[in-house]
């Protein structure tokens, strides 16, 4: 069962809410979830598993696809992190040198798909 796609015009108001009022913990959710799914789309594939706990996950880059077990390549953040690095308040050189990014794996490097211009 495919998972329902956030509509464009509830992930941006949330996107702002959740810039302007992090302890919305509704819109942080919906603006990760559609940021998520913003990055799935920019580039589609299932070579890296990008994990915001608690609120989502996502495979994405072309390459070789994970079936089982722990993934070869995955970049997990927090959701304050994710969402200033997606939306280009930080970027991820700076983002991976104060340890807020944890990456594993050869394809973990994502500098090149952010900010996404939600």
């Amino acid at each position: 069962m495919a998972r329902a796609r956030i509509d464009e015009t509830t992930g941006r108001d949330a996107v702002r809410t959740a810039l302007a009022d992090p302890s919305d913990r509704t819109a942080v959710a919906t603006a990760v979830r559609y940021l998520l799914q913003a990055l799935a789309d920019a580039s589609p594939g299932h070579s890296v598993e990008v994990r915001v706990p608690p609120y989502g996950a996502v495979q994405a880059v072309e390459g070789p696809r994970h079936t089982r077990g722990t993934p070869p390549n995955v970049v997990e953040l927090d959701p304050a992190t994710f969402l200033a690095i997606a939306t280009g308040g930080l970027d991820w050189a700076s983002a991976v040198d104060a340890g807020r990014v944890h990456a594993s794996g050869a394809r973990s490097d994502l500098s090149g798909l952010f900010p996404l211009g939600y």
